[in-house]
């Protein structure tokens, strides 16, 4: 047991040139919605379809490729790829299988921030 008492939520924040665009590429591609947008400190801050996890748009951090990636769980990842794929989403290579364990797919958002799809293989 953690001596920490999370609260069950998580945010995730990316550094971003536009948050703005970020907001509406999110909504098209992946069905978040604004929370809030604090223009004067350059936040704005999104729901996700996964219950308790939000993501942030910060315009004041720096704009870098690289570091955590986000992995959404999604139940057919074929269907998954090409509904983004169908809106000019890039992807990195094709959809990998670890047979009985999970097919992973790795895409972009309009940042260059890395993301990937997950579909569970193993029951």
């Amino acid at each position: 047991m953690s001596a920490i008492d999370f609260d069950k939520t998580l945010t995730l924040s990316f550094g971003v040139k536009d948050r703005l665009k970020s907001v509406a590429w999110y909504v098209e591609h992946l069905g978040c919605t604004q929370l809030y947008d604090v223009a004067e400190i350059g936040w704005t801050e999104m729901s996700t379809p996964v219950p308790g996890v939000s993501i942030g748009f910060a315009e004041n951090m720096e704009t870098k490729a690289g570091g955590c990636v986000p992995v959404f769980g999604v139940s057919d990842i074929a269907a998954a790829r090409k509904t983004l794929e169908d809106k000019g989403v890039r992807f990195d290579g094709e959809t990998i299988t670890h047979e009985g364990m999970v097919k992973l797919a790795s895409f972009y958002d309009c940042d260059g921030h890395a993301l990937m799809l997950a579909e569970n293989l193993a029951g």
